[in-house]
């Protein structure tokens, strides 16, 4: 919406934006309407998942920069390549720590997985709390047609819920969310602050019942 009402004015760092929220149908429609070479558009997906890797936590603890910080060192820039350039260490930094987190979330296996859906419990670690929205997107893309929930315990002992509804049918998420309390979010993508343990039976049998 913003890149439409500034005519494409920052439309690069509109890309980082989408491609960073797995809005990557949109935002390759707009690389070709563009006429964005596929390296520049690659090395903007790239910039845009670890910067929305670095805003999942518990707390500021968890993630590798303080998003106030990192912000600070982006404002300013006309493009997302002059950040680049200026400061290659964070983006090596944020690059290194994401890849060795994806590293340990691709061990893990679905604790339910039928044919419309899969669950995944992580362990409690600071690196399954950074990757879990990431994690996410990567088996949406992965398996499409198939909706996906990555749950991840809160300090306290609640479940953190991030609900991904099918790609190809992108819808229901939101209203998955809202039957629990703390839930809530988009049609696509929703999530639930604090599941309780004693609800996480409830959770994954309405998940089942919502994407059969």
């Amino acid at each position: 919406i913003i890149d439409a009402l500034l005519g494409g004015q920052y439309r690069h760092w509109a890309l980082v934006g989408a491609y960073g929220d797995n809005l990557n149908r949109s935002a390759d429609a707009l690389v070709k309407q563009s006429e964005i070479d596929a390296a520049t558009r690659d090395r903007l997906q790239r910039l845009g998942v670890y910067l929305n890797y670095n805003s999942y936590g518990a707390s500021l603890d968890d993630l590798l920069m303080p998003p106030a910080v990192l912000y600070r060192h982006i404002a300013g820039f006309e493009t997302p390549d002059d950040f680049m350039q200026a400061y290659p260490d964070i983006v090596m930094a944020l690059a290194e720590g994401y890849q060795t987190d994806r590293a340990h979330a691709e061990q893990l296996t679905a604790e339910y997985d039928y044919a419309g859906g899969a669950v995944y419990l992580l362990p409690n670690a600071p690196w399954a709390r950074r990757i879990s929205g990431m994690f996410g997107n990567q088996l949406a893309n992965q398996s499409p047609d198939k909706a996906h929930a990555v749950l991840t315990p809160t300090p306290d002992g609640d479940w953190m819920v991030s609900i991904r509804a099918p790609l190809n049918r992108p819808l229901g998420a939101v209203a998955l969310a809202q039957q629990f309390a703390t839930g809530g979010g988009r049609e696509g993508a929703a999530g639930i602050n604090a599941l309780p343990q004693t609800k996480l039976s409830d959770f994954v049998s309405a998940f089942s019942r919502h994407y059969p």
